[in-house]
This record gives C-alpha cells, structure tokens and sequence, in this order.
C-alpha cells in the first residue's frame, strides 16, 4: 500500500520519475536511521509485552473477545517451544482443527494431537501416567523384492513356512513387549507405541493383549515433536529399545469425532513442542482462526528475535511524516525534495485508512495527531474514540522487524510502478515520430 501511495502522490505526468526516484532513496535511508531512534528495546522473556503483540496482530482479524482469549494461547505456544540460545522453529507448533463446538473452544494443548486413532478394537482407550515409545520400526510382514516360490507337500509343511515368513515380525514385535513388560510390571503405569512405519494386524493383536496403546504410520513432523514434548529419542530398530529411550505422558486418551479419531498426549513435564486446537462450527471460521493464529505466532516469533518493539496505531507514521517535513526536506537539493514530501504524505495514508474505517473523519483525526506529536507526544489513534491516545500505555506495538521490511521495499514497488509509465510514455512518443 506505501508503495502505491507513494507512486500515486508523485503525480508523475508533471514531475520526472529520476527526480522523484532520488527523493524516495533520500527518504528511505533518512526513515531508516529514524526507526533505529524509534523502536522501543524490550525484554524477550517479558511475557506481558509479548502478550500486548500477540493481542495487537490478532485484534485486526478476530473479534475482540475471540482476541483476548487467543492472545494468551499464542503467547505460551512461542514460549512454550523456546528453549535457550537455540532460533525459534515455529514449525514445533502443531495447528489442529476440529469442526466441533463453538470457536470459544480453541485451545492450547501443552503436547501433542495427532490426527489419526489406535487401529485395533481392544486397545485401551485411555492411558494414565504412560511411557511413550517413539519409534520408526516396520512391524509388518514385507514381501521380498525379488520372486520367490515356496513349495510343501503336507499341511505341516505349510505351517512351518507360514510360522518362518511371521517369526522376523514377530520377533520384533515381542522385543517391544519385553521393554514394556521391564518398565511397567509391578506398577500402575501404561505404555504407548507410536511408530512411523506400519503394524500389521497380528502385531496389532499381539500388543492389544499385552494393553499397549499402538499408533502406525504417524506423521514425521510428529515424531520430532514427540521428542520435543514427551523426551526420550526415537528408535530405529529393535537394538536399541532401552527404558532411556522411552517419554513420559501423563495422560493419552482417543477422542472420536463423527469417523474422524484423534489421540491427545497431554499431561508432559518438559514440553518443547506443542499443539494449538482450533475449533469452530465451520470451515470459514476455522480458517479464519487459522489465518490469525498463524500471524500471532510470527509477531511473537519477531519481537523475541528483534528484542525490540515499535508503537503502534499510527504513532510511528505520523512522528516518521512530521521528521521527513521538519528535518529532511530541509536537508534534500532542488526537485528531491518533492519525492521526499509525497513519501511523507504516503505514511500518512495509514492513519487516514484507520481514521475512515473506524467512523471518523480523516483530516480531523490527523490534525489532532499531528498537534500532539509537534508537542513532543508520540501519539496514536484510538479507534473507540477518535481521539489521540498513548500506544505505551494501551498496549498496542507493532514489529520493528515489519516496519523495517515495508520501509525499504515500498519505494521500490513505487519505483518500479513509475519506470512503467516512463517506459510507456517513451513508446508513445516514438510512434508519435
């Protein structure tokens, strides 16, 4: 939007395009410096500025109780999947939906929600105080690669091949059983088997009689977060089934949605992954929570990364206009000066824009702001009311890091918008001769 602001306040049919390119560079690096004095330094680990982000990004797509209820959901899924000098992975957060209940009903999961049930009938359920397996073993009878032909002449024959094909699965399987058996006989707690690869039936049944809870073919981004949340590391074959391999849940429970199953492990001591359950009547407002979510999240994410914030509601374009008019036209040669002055007037159209869609009139409101901050105020717009107010104190912050990013790319966008019209205003004059 600054880029075509800045395109549309040039008014190009009267002034050239190199003229104005030179005022918008000046502009650029004069605003840049500007935003380096302006951006507030904060602490990262200060819960409650990153709560005032969070709230500022969701409030712009959601309703404002739907907002304030998600504020403290997003703030502890970033906080949550932090862990010391190591970069933010936002892909640790785990966005679910269900189309059920009421968008009210969102909610963060301190583990883990996996899109898919236990596939045999007469395993349990629920699981209290679980050790959890994370493994990527294949428990299924795999056929060979290359043609092979088996031949008998009597039905014990038979059974002997079909008793040879089953005894590699099997044996398998039984490792498993032997490791929950180790850690869980004499005491009350359960054991979890989520593999990456597949179980086949009769491995299936072999578990449900030992009252092991077994997922197949979980999804890999999963079984990173497994690690994260529950601890333990994942296994790749049957050697390495210690007890130091196994997590910790303190509860994992199915919950049956219409044919849809989900599993929730829930209930871990040291998450560093977990999972945002969004919930809604409909597809529209899922993907609405969705889209919102998603931009809290990276707000969040910027301001830990940036350690630094910038007032919001107008505050930060109405004090970048009045510098570009007070200190650096002053400071621009000749024509420059007018590409600085149509910059200033394009920071201005974001306070407009908020002043139109709240209700109110746009001069009036601009004025009001533009008297506070030749005062010394950094001031921005309350919407609620039309009238100056202090962003500090209402919590509202925007992203060093975005307001760095629209800078230096909106005379770009302005830029090349004007190029276009030289370049077809120069095609009409050459058919002109």
């Amino acid at each position: 939007h600054l880029g075509c602001t800045c395109w549309y306040m040039s008014n190009p049919e009267y002034i050239s395009a190199g003229v104005l390119l030179q005022g918008f560079d000046v502009a650029k690096k004069a605003l840049l410096e500007f935003l380096d004095a302006f951006k507030t330094p904060v602490d990262p680990t200060d819960r409650e500025m990153l709560c005032c982000i969070s709230r500022t990004s969701l409030a712009t797509k959601l309703a404002p109780h739907l907002a304030e209820q998600l504020t403290d959901i997003v703030t502890d899924a970033v906080l949550t999947i932090r862990q010391p000098d190591q970069p933010l992975d936002l892909y640790m957060v785990e966005i679910m939906h269900m189309r059920h209940k009421l968008d009210q009903d969102t909610r963060l999961v301190r583990g883990l929600v996996l899109d898919h049930g236990a596939r045999h009938p007469d395993m349990p359920k629920r699981v209290e105080d679980a050790y959890i397996l994370t493994a990527n073993i294949s428990l299924e009878y795999e056929k060979s690669e290359v043609n092979a032909g088996f031949f008998y002449s009597s039905a014990e024959q038979r059974e002997a091949l079909v008793a040879a094909e089953r005894a590699y699965t099997d044996e398998r399987c039984r490792k498993v059983i032997e490791l929950k058996k180790k850690v869980c006989d004499g005491t009350n707690k359960g054991f979890v088997l989520i593999n990456q690869k597949g179980i086949d039936p009769m491995c299936l049944d072999m578990l449900a009689r030992e009252g092991v809870l077994a997922l197949r073919r979980a999804k890999r981004r999963n079984m990173e977060r497994l690690t994260l949340a529950c601890g333990g590391f994942a296994v790749n074959s049957v050697e390495e089934l210690t007890p130091e391999c196994l997590g910790h849940a303190g509860a994992v429970y199915e919950h049956v949605l219409g044919e849809d199953k989900y599993t929730f492990v829930e209930d871990v001591k040291h998450p560093h992954s977990c999972t945002i359950l969004i919930k809604g009547p409909n597809d529209h407002t899922i993907a609405q929570i969705k889209d919102a979510v998603r931009d809290g999240l990276r707000a969040v994410k910027n301001v830990i990364e940036d350690k630094a914030v910038v007032l919001g509601a107008g505050a930060f374009e109405v004090a970048a206009a009045q510098h570009l008019r007070s200190t650096v036209k002053k400071q621009a040669q000749g024509r420059s000066k007018l590409g600085v002055e149509a910059f200033a007037e394009a920071l201005l159209g974001f306070v407009k824009i908020l002043a139109e869609n709240s209700g109110y009139d746009a001069q009036d409101v601009l004025i009001k702001l533009q008297e506070e901050h030749e005062r010394g105020n950094a001031v921005g717009l309350d919407i609620s009311t039309g009238e100056p107010l202090d962003p500090q104190v209402a919590g509202i912050y925007d992203n060093f890091i975005v307001k760095r990013q629209i800078i230096l790319s909106a005379p770009i966008i302005a830029s090349q918008l004007l190029l276009v019209d030289e370049v077809m205003r120069a095609g009409i004059n050459m058919r002109g001769k």
